[in-house]
């Protein structure tokens, strides 16, 4: 039995979530996101809670029993607050530009690389080096960073790429640093 799987999820007063044909929706406002349910997992919704069970105990289904607990609280999470993840450019010329609702990213190329978000994401920009990716589905914010950072992979050993805010890039000394060292004889 999953620990995570086994503690219910508390409904906030603003969500309507149900069940119909193993899919779950969940709604807040504007905002709507479903997930199917296999069917080996058993969700009721009562008294303001949200309570996954496994019907029967097998392997797959200890997998999945806390797996779908998680998406489930995050879908929640997701139509209330939202998710967004920001990255951030470092590179002399490295800049982003709005381009209707797709970004136009400036990396050092011959070109400009255009990216064009997929529907529920909206990219904002600020001061042409940070770039905020915002929607209601976590593990698509997520891809879609991924996807924008993989244009310009940061650099080890001067810095540059585009990276998470937060993210610390330990730089490695280079050649010159190393014969320095007396590394060459």
């Amino acid at each position: 039995m999953s620990r995570i799987g086994k503690k219910p999820i508390i409904i906030p007063d603003n969500v309507n979530i149900s069940l119909a044909d193993n899919i779950i929706t969940v709604k807040s406002g504007n905002n709507q996101s479903t997930q199917p349910i296999p069917a080996e997992i058993k969700v009721e919704i009562q008294d303001k809670q949200v309570i996954v069970s496994s019907k029967k105990i097998t392997k797959t289904t200890k997998a999945l029993h806390g797996l779908i607990r998680s998406l489930i609280n995050n879908m929640i999470i997701g139509v209330t607050e939202g998710y967004e993840k920001v990255l951030e450019l470092h590179g002399t010329g490295y800049r982003v530009n709005p381009k209707g609702t797709a970004i136009e990213l400036t990396l050092g190329f011959s070109h400009p690389v255009v990216f064009d978000p997929p529907q529920g994401i909206t990219l904002t920009i600020e001061e042409n080096k940070i770039i905020h990716i915002k929607g209601i589905d976590k593990q698509l914010v997520g891809q879609v960073a991924a996807k924008i950072k993989h244009f310009r992979k940061p650099d080890v050993y001067k810095g540059k790429g585009i990276r998470y805010k937060d993210e610390f890039i330990k730089l490695k000394p280079g050649k010159s640093a190393k014969a320095a060292e007396g590394g060459e004889s």
